[in-house]
């Protein structure tokens, strides 16, 4: 038993240096310098009467100051966690063993987290994130596969404490979903979920064949930065194509039912957005347009192009078949990202929205 004690000692000692590089990457110092700094701004007479500055302002102080906040709970933690071995070392309490061996695999966890966390910082990576999701060829079965790619990054969203909202939902035509576009809120939304666009693929008895047959489905999934205001988009009024419909789909009786859905495309690349959940055709048109900006960023920046206009539209299109992760229920219960060879076992616990494993991967290969 004091052997194990002292086993985790060490393994905690070993665990000081990685706190220290972290609070080396976050640059605490000179978060510091600029907090105090924005602090002194927004106590300045005058701050309130540029409402959209201000709000830039304050929501900079909010994440200086969180990560300040966050850095400094892990460092008491790791306190609190030498504290505990040491007095369950001294009083030769075995009881004590199984919350140390908890508390010690959480914060080892929750450190690796932190460390990951760092690792964002592409231009757009601290934005809110517009997530959108397009059923494949397969009928019923893509469909029911879209709606449950859905579930898993809302479940995951609601894990991480993150706020969504739906934009647009186009149901299935048995079941499931057609095209849904949705957005996530919160620090690093899109630097996590830049990871996840590309196809995902199912292999499952599919519960709409009578014949109890194995199928293989495939669903697409895009991943764009909701893109700052502040940001210039070169968009001509005279590429876009607007369209008005009537709204339908998710949200029934509290989806306005006039023609105010509007569905924008960007005649040069083929790009389409929608917005229906809106309660104006003005407030749905305003919110397609900030989606079709951020698309547009996002295949520039990916694209490593030099301007909007350089896309092409041959880029937008779905190629089946290059999948980035495939999901199989049956013969055996396995998911694999293709690109990391990080693997899960437990498919239920990934449908639920535990993918942190494959975002963390994919953070870790591209550093």
């Amino acid at each position: 038993m004091i052997i194990e004690f002292d086993d985790y000692k060490m393994k905690i000692m070993a665990l000081k240096p990685s706190l220290g590089d972290l609070g080396a990457a976050l640059h605490l110092d000179e978060a510091g310098r600029e907090l105090r700094e924005l602090e002194a701004e927004s106590s300045r007479d005058g701050f309130w009467s540029d409402l959209e500055n201000s709000q830039r302002v304050l929501q900079k102080i909010k994440r200086l100051r969180g990560r300040s906040e966050s850095f400094d709970k892990l460092s008491a933690r790791w306190d609190d966690l030498l504290t505990l071995c040491q007095m369950a070392q001294e009083e030769g309490d075995a009881g004590l063993l199984p919350e140390l061996a908890g508390e010690y695999a959480a914060f080892e966890k929750d450190l690796e987290q932190a460390r990951l966390a760092t690792l964002l910082s592409g231009e757009y990576d601290g934005c809110n994130a517009i997530l959108s999701f397009h059923a494949g060829a397969g009928g019923t079965e893509a469909q029911d596969w879209a709606q449950m790619l859905y579930r898993m990054y809302t479940r995951w969203a609601e894990r991480r404490g993150l706020k969504y909202r739906l934009l647009d939902f186009l149901d299935g035509e048995e079941a499931g979903l057609k095209s849904a576009s949705v957005e996530i809120d919160g620090e690093n939304a899109y630097g996590y979920l830049k990871s996840e666009g590309g196809i995902h693929r199912l292999v499952r008895i599919s519960p709409f064949d009578a014949s109890g047959r194995r199928h293989t489905s495939f669903a697409a999934v895009e991943a764009s930065p909701l893109i700052p205001d502040d940001v210039e988009v070169e968009i001509r009024p005279e590429d876009l194509k607007v369209d008005t419909y009537r709204s339908s789909g998710a949200g029934g009786q509290h989806v306005n039912k006039t023609e105010s859905a509007i569905r924008i495309t960007h005649i040069p690349t083929g790009l389409i957005v929608a917005c229906q959940m809106e309660r104006s055709q003005h407030q749905n048109r305003e919110v397609a347009m900030r989606m079709l900006r951020s698309k547009l960023v996002e295949i520039k920046e990916r694209e490593h192009l030099d301007k909007i206009s350089d896309i092409k539209g041959e880029q937008m299109k779905i190629e089946w078949g290059s999948q980035i992760r495939s999901y199989v229920f049956m013969p055996y219960t396995l998911v694999k990202d293709h690109r990391t060879g990080f693997e899960n076992g437990n498919i239920n616990a990934v449908m639920d929205g535990d993918i942190d494993g494959f975002m963390n991967a994919y953070l870790s290969m591209k550093a």
